[in-house]
């Protein structure tokens, strides 16, 4: 039993380090791991090398809804939905591949993260929590981010129409159409589908 309990905690330890590195408050890994909150102090301060921030987590489904964030988060649980799904994954490290497979993709692009870890987990407990629902483009048939219950008769994406203010900025711009892998000219979005397979062979590579 002693050595069950040794290896349960080499466990946890190395899930919160993992978790620490990409960003992790210590809310969160209070909810995902065992150990006290001491432990995971004295933890994040060795890897980081300061203390935890504090402050509240994201507590808004607002913040998915914003032209750039919804792009990328649209994205993120795109491939957190096939990792559960065909990845063979607990709950928790599918939402660590997710992130990683999502920060790949980007950084392939040379555009900047817009959805960082605390605010995907965050995403994924507002989708358990019936906050959140993929709701499908009548233009580009893909999956994105929306709030639950919205209608979805008639939606129309963010990139399919996007604000405004979008035209603005022109990296902005450009991020929205690297990471969305739309095509100059066309202004229809490729399916979080073929992002995802972009993402898969990017890993391949």
């Amino acid at each position: 039993m002693a050595g069950k309990s040794v290896i349960r905690e080499a466990r946890e330890i190395h899930l919160a380090i993992d978790l620490i590195k990409l960003g992790a408050r210590l809310q969160f890994l209070e909810a995902e791991t065992s150990l006290s909150r001491d432990r995971l102090i004295k933890l994040y301060k060795e890897i980081k090398g300061v203390s935890p921030p504090k402050g509240l987590l994201p507590f808004s489904t607002d913040w998915f809804m914003t032209w750039l964030a919804n792009i990328h988060s649209s994205m993120f649980y795109n491939i957190y939905r096939f990792m559960v799904t065909h990845g063979g994954c607990t709950r928790i490290a599918a939402i660590i591949k997710s992130y990683q497979l999502y920060m790949e993709q980007v950084e392939r692009q040379g555009s900047e993260p817009v959805l960082d870890f605390t605010r995907a987990w965050t995403l994924v407990r507002f989708f358990d929590g019936d906050m959140l629902q993929l709701s499908t483009c009548t233009r580009c048939t893909g999956l994105f981010v929306a709030h639950a219950h919205d209608s979805q008769s008639n939606y129309v994406c963010v990139l399919c129409r996007p604000p405004s203010r979008a035209g603005k900025t022109r990296k902005v711009k450009r991020d929205a159409t690297e990471v969305s892998g739309a095509t100059n000219g066309d202004r229809r979005a490729t399916s979080p589908s073929q992002w995802l397979a972009d993402v898969m062979n990017g890993a391949r590579a």
